[in-house]
């Protein structure tokens, strides 16, 4: 998004009282809000009446230093950035502003538009920075937070996607197996945009029956069709100013595919029965639980339809390839359903958490919900013991083994494949393995191995 010069204010410091005219003068005449100061006590009063977006900072200030000022400025907002302005020879000293907490530095004699770029790219970097914590602190409602409570890198990375697509109007397509939380995904690029306080509508695409599909994302007026006794908005007027969320577009019909393609590339449409055009603006959100390249390839989604809705991809992961999410839902699921049951279950045992972190979760984070809720209303106890947790279910994998005899089951099965690669000879199994021939034998003693049994027999 470009920046809007008038949205950002700006402190500019230097002791050159004619270099702090020009550069005033200059980012003024952009549209900048800037305040000056040439010396660094009025520059800490300045800082501290005033927010600040940036700080332009003379590295070289009279018997003071651009670095002290810059660190008491950030004891002010640590947050700040700040461009160090410094004379050409001085680049180490740049440096070490950089180290200590400087965004970017520039070397005097400058270029004005050089300035403006480094201005521009810091503040477009402070924004984003600042999108992506409002992301994740984000005070949406107790259900939709539910899902998306995870400190997995696949999750930080949606998370950061929705940050960097915030300022923009493209479209979105979020695209994840079933349960997985794309409408949870979609809710959260809605409230973090600048359509926020705009609606946000939502429509299954799986759920309408063809006839129907039309008239409901299009509207219609009095006497259109048999049963239209009034007029009606249709949900694309619904969604003007705001989001448009579109579930399962790949169950759409081709016929409106490509009549959701025009709105798409002209804005506007008529309702059914009106000749009078209606103007929309609207983002779209998409997602499918279908892999969409492979339906356009076998004929049933539009290609040209694909690549509209295809500019912002959001890959949502399975729950099996984030593990380290399920304890956190798990514990957060049980906290919301004891609650509303009113047992008092406190949590999971090891083996019960272990059992979750071991099934395959083909329904995702919902099938993980509804199990929750289901040992929590079938438990006697108030922890939640393995046996009540995924009854039936077949597991991925064997249970853990305790420590101990993991690394007995290792040391033996090691010994063994030693002992086989060596042909039974004790010197080369001694050489591969870093042990003492002595300390070997009484490890093949202990698991009863017998170096004879893996010699070739004459």
């Amino acid at each position: 998004m470009k920046i809007s010069p008038e949205d950002y204010s700006i402190l500019v410091v230097d002791d050159d009282k004619n270099i702090l005219k020009v550069i005033k003068m200059r980012l003024e005449a952009t549209g900048f809000s800037i305040k000056t100061a040439d010396q660094m006590d009025e520059a800490i009063e300045i800082a501290t009446d005033h927010v600040f977006d940036l700080a332009l900072l003379d590295l070289k200030l009279a018997k003071q230093s651009g670095i002290d000022l810059m660190e008491k400025l950030h004891q002010i907002n640590p947050e700040l950035p700040i461009i160090i302005l410094t004379a050409y020879g001085t680049i180490e000293s740049a440096v070490e502003a950089i180290q200590k907490g400087a965004t970017s530095y520039l070397t005097k004699p400058f270029d004005y538009q050089e300035l403006l770029d480094k201005i521009n790219n810091c503040l477009e970097a402070s924004r984003q920075t600042i999108r992506v914590r409002q992301i994740k602190n984000l005070a949406i409602d107790i259900d939709r937070r539910a899902n998306i409570i995870a400190e997995s890198e696949k999750m930080n990375v949606v998370i950061d996607q929705i940050a960097k697509s915030a300022s923009s109007d493209a479209s979105i397509y979020i695209e994840g197996e079933s349960g997985t939380g794309k409408e949870l995904i979609a809710r959260m690029a809605h409230a973090v945009s600048q359509r926020k306080d705009k609606p946000f509508v939502v429509i299954n695409c799986a759920a309408i029956p063809e006839n129907l599909l039309e008239s409901e994302l299009f509207g219609y007026v009095k006497g259109a069709f048999t049963g239209a006794n009034t007029d009606k908005d249709g949900l694309l007027t619904m969604a003007n100013t705001g989001t448009f969320f579109m579930d399962e577009i790949s169950e759409m019909p081709l016929p409106m595919q490509a009549k959701l393609l025009r709105v798409i590339q002209e804005k506007e449409f008529y309702p059914l029965g009106n000749r009078k055009i209606v103007k929309t603006d609207f983002r779209l959100i998409s997602t499918s639980n279908r892999e969409l390249k492979n339906e356009v390839e076998k004929g049933t989604f539009r290609e040209d339809l694909f690549y509209r809705i295809h500019v912002i991809i959001i890959k949502l992961p399975p729950l099996r390839e984030r593990r380290e999410d399920i304890p956190l839902l798990a514990k957060f699921f049980l906290k919301e359903f004891s609650k509303k049951a009113n047992r008092p279950v406190k949590g999971f045992s090891t083996a019960a958490i272990q059992k979750l972190m071991l099934y395959n979760w083909p329904g995702n984070v919902r099938e993980l919900k509804n199990e929750v809720e289901r040992a929590v209303i079938m438990t006697a106890t108030d922890i939640l013991e393995d046996s009540v947790i995924l009854q039936g279910q077949e597991l991925n994998g064997k249970k853990l083994k305790p420590l101990k005899q993991a690394k007995k089951d290792f040391e033996k099965n090691y010994l063994t494949r030693l002992i086989e690669i060596t042909g039974g000879n004790i010197s080369e199994a001694a050489k591969l393995s870093g042990k003492y021939r002595a300390d070997l034998y009484e490890l093949l003693k202990k698991y009863k191995l017998n170096p004879s049994d893996f010699r070739d027999k004459p």
